[in-house]
């Protein structure tokens, strides 16, 4: 049997198309919340014109997350859309609660300050995404109508 690691997402990979187009080996295994954790953005990308989703550790929030199993060869793919080679993205190991008790997990995280705004499109995708993998309607809600940058600004 292949060597098969258990992958949190929590931004746009969180969508199971995306991550069937990136990781087609690596099939959706359930939902669950990092908590301690939570979402935020830093950085700055030019293709994303703003701020990279990330998150960080805080006692009193949690994230939404979609876990897939991922073998090896399909982590290769996935550290290479991350930026993971390149320093933008590094891995962490997280425990994730479910409704089968808590999962031991992997994570990218931003290697970059914290702080900066997310363009309005980067946003939306990352909302869609959530909706798209069963997150409940307030978190929805929530990243809909976070603070973003607006074309233009």
């Amino acid at each position: 049997m292949a060597n098969v690691a258990l992958y949190a997402a929590y931004a746009s990979n969180m969508d199971p198309e995306q991550m069937a187009s990136r990781a087609p080996h690596s099939p959706m295994r359930g939902t669950g919340w990092l908590t301690g954790w939570r979402l935020t953005f830093g950085g700055q990308d030019k293709h994303w014109d703003g701020a990279l989703a990330t998150v960080v550790e805080d006692a009193s929030e949690q994230v939404f997350v979609v876990l897939y199993d991922v073998p090896a060869w399909d982590e290769k793919e996935l550290d290479a859309w991350e930026g993971a080679a390149l320093d933008v993205y590094r891995k962490i190991r997280v425990r994730v609660q479910t409704l089968d008790g808590d999962a031991l997990c992997w994570l990218y995280v931003l290697d970059d300050y914290e702080g900066g705004l997310p363009s309005a499109r980067y946003l939306g995708i990352l909302a869609d995404a959530a909706e798209k993998a069963g997150a409940p309607d307030d978190y929805v809600k929530d990243l809909r109508t976070r603070p973003c940058k607006s074309l233009g600004d």
